[in-house]
């Protein structure tokens, strides 16, 4: 099971983790992902200067926008699909 855990620090937040939140929970839903990943909201990374922060399992992605955050969704579906 991978863990996504997106930042809800303010500037994060307000520099797109807000929609991000909704793309995250849409795209997961769409996909019958809810067993192979747990989803879940955070406090600060302490990495304000190049968010919008997201971190799946222990890596961290930064400067996250819904093009590279879609891309991300894809590799991490389709390295579970070649795993089965």
């Amino acid at each position: 099971m991978h863990r996504i855990r997106i930042c809800l620090g303010s500037s994060c937040y307000s520099r797109g983790n807000n929609v991000h939140l909704s793309v995250i929970q849409k795209y997961i839903a769409e996909h019958g992902l809810e067993a192979e990943i747990a989803f879940s909201g955070h406090l600060c990374e302490n990495l304000c200067s190049e968010g919008p922060i997201l971190r799946i399992d222990d890596k961290i992605y930064k400067e996250v926008n819904l093009s590279s955050l879609y891309r991300i969704l894809e590799e991490l579906r389709n390295e579970d699909n070649s795993n089965m």
